[in-house]
């Protein structure tokens, strides 16, 4: 697995590095069993530490957790512990509910965009309705059932995830409802 540990406008040294890859090679070798890459980063947000980590699995998902301490070990160590929280109700899920998948998940390539906000902008009509671009990205879109996407979307902490539907190859969407229920859009086949 590729590690890539930084610290923003903070110095970490060899050991605290040395530990984050020792815990999360412990952690991944116990939940996760094909990891590709592991970014972590620690930042001060005041007087707090924070320490942010995302794990990509060969799967396809994306693990992902946040943590603040007045100590940069311990906001590791907060981490970790969501990161293993994650991983082992994500291994729970596919061992009761999903085959182990053979193959890694296909993604397919798509642009993302910023768009401005029109909020501070003035009351008056502005000259056209189209958005100003801010900024465009790729991003990757999935192929996936819905209880993976589901579980893609818990994993990530994101309130909505869009996926290729692995038996249809439709995009489709699933969404966290306000009454804590997710929601899926599967859209009708063009007849």
């Amino acid at each position: 697995m590729r590690y890539q540990i930084s610290g923003r406008q903070i110095d970490i040294g060899e050991a605290l590095q040395t530990h984050v890859k020792a815990e999360l090679t412990e952690i991944m070798d116990k939940y996760a069993g094909r990891p590709t890459d592991a970014t972590i980063i620690f930042s001060k947000d005041a007087h707090k530490y924070v320490c942010e980590t995302i794990v990509h699995l060969s799967t396809g998902m994306t693990a992902q957790a946040k943590a603040h301490a007045n100590e940069i070990y311990a906001a590791f160590e907060g981490c970790r512990e969501k990161m293993d929280k994650q991983l082992r109700r994500y291994k729970r899920r596919l061992k009761d509910h999903h085959k182990e998948r053979s193959s890694p998940v296909e993604l397919m390539q798509a642009s993302s965009y910023i768009l401005a906000s029109s909020d501070g902008q003035d009351a008056a009509e502005p000259d056209t309705l189209e958005p100003m671009i801010i900024a465009e990205m790729e991003s990757k879109i999935p192929s996936l059932s819905v209880g993976e996407a589901v579980m893609q979307m818990e994993l990530a902490g994101a309130p909505v995830l869009i996926f290729r539907h692995e038996g249809k190859k439709q995009l489709n969407v699933v969404y966290r409802r306000d009454d804590g229920n997710i929601g899926w859009i599967d859209p009708a086949e063009a007849t």
